[in-house]
């Protein structure tokens, strides 16, 4: 019966877990020789940053239509189109020239400078707003000048820039297009015009609308000479300009959704109490009631006044 006893005593249960394991284990958490306050710190994960793209890096410029943003050098490889909604945005006019002629040979007009004849005073005094425009546009008058060739064909073109007190036609722009046109008829070439303006300066009253009736005269000279003159209407066109030179071309073109009339929308509204729906004024408008002859897009403008010259100009070989 003793030894019974002895190996009940002795015999350990083996069911009973190991308490004295489970005491000499570490504590969750720490390592071996490590305290709380030694413990290692996890670091902290940084977040993976997607690259700038190239609108956040370069100069943009904000669509007007869909308000995308566009890099300045996509906009310029894509003739200042908008590459989401094919969008027509403005073009300088020195821009818009260099961009026609694949050769330059010279400027005309430069040796004419505005006057303050009547010193008009609005809300600023008219030197003033000249040398505000001048400052912002880097040009010295509403229009530029230049002569060149268009691959094979010698021309002349002018060109109004909407930033220069929003393409107003005072003297200077005057005299600077019957210089053109003088120059187009001396040398028998053909005169393209691109016109983009808010009409006649009333900072030069009676001088500016005075300029309507040179400029008629002078495209007057060149259709009796048989000299091609070719009109491009863009965004926008209005005022005495419309009344007068932009109005009096042998073929007229047009880019796609154009403002083009004498009077504002707006103005037109209130005298006639109507609501003038889209696409009032606009180029295609235009297109259906005749008064423009065709609507042309941006990149294939070059190709079009091109075929357009040669064949007034009797250029043979040339597709129609």
């Amino acid at each position: 019966m003793a030894n019974n006893m002895t190996d009940t005593i002795i015999k350990p249960d083996m069911t009973t877990p190991n308490h004295t394991e489970k005491s000499n284990a570490e504590p969750n958490g720490n390592t071996a020789g490590q305290s709380w306050f030694n413990r290692p710190i996890p670091g902290i994960k940084q977040q993976l940053t997607a690259p700038l793209t190239a609108v956040e890096t370069e100069p943009s410029t904000k669509c007007s239509n869909c308000h995308s943003m566009i890099t300045n050098t996509a906009l310029i490889f894509n003739c200042y189109v908008c590459p989401h909604c094919d969008h027509h945005l403005p073009m300088s006019a020195r821009e818009r020239l260099n961009w026609l002629l694949d050769q330059v040979e010279g400027e005309l007009g430069q040796q004419f400078t505005a006057k303050d004849p009547l010193r008009f005073v609005d809300s600023k005094p008219y030197p003033q707003r000249m040398t505000e425009a001048q400052d912002k546009t880097g040009e010295s008058e509403a229009l530029i000048v230049l002569y060149g060739k268009l691959r094979n064909l010698d021309i002349v073109t002018c060109a109004f820039d909407f930033r220069f007190m929003g393409g107003s036609m005072g003297s200077v722009v005057g005299d600077r297009f019957v210089q053109a046109a003088e120059k187009a008829l001396a040398d028998k070439v053909p005169l393209v015009c691109f016109a983009a303006s808010g009409g006649a300066r009333m900072q030069e009253g009676l001088l500016s609308l005075m300029q309507m009736a040179r400029t008629a005269a002078a495209i007057e000279r060149l259709r009796i000479a048989g000299v091609p003159y070719i009109v491009i209407l863009t965004n926008p066109v209005y005022g005495g300009v419309t009344a007068s030179l932009a109005m009096l071309g042998d073929i007229h073109l047009a880019e796609p959704k154009a403002m083009i009339g004498f009077a504002g929308k707006r103005v037109i509204e209130q005298t006639v109490r109507e609501t003038l729906e889209e696409p009032f004024q606009r180029a295609e408008f235009l297109l259906e009631h005749g008064v423009v002859d065709e609507v042309v897009h941006r990149h294939q403008m070059i190709d079009t006044i091109y075929r357009l010259l040669a064949k007034l100009s009797r250029m043979p070989n040339v597709d129609a």
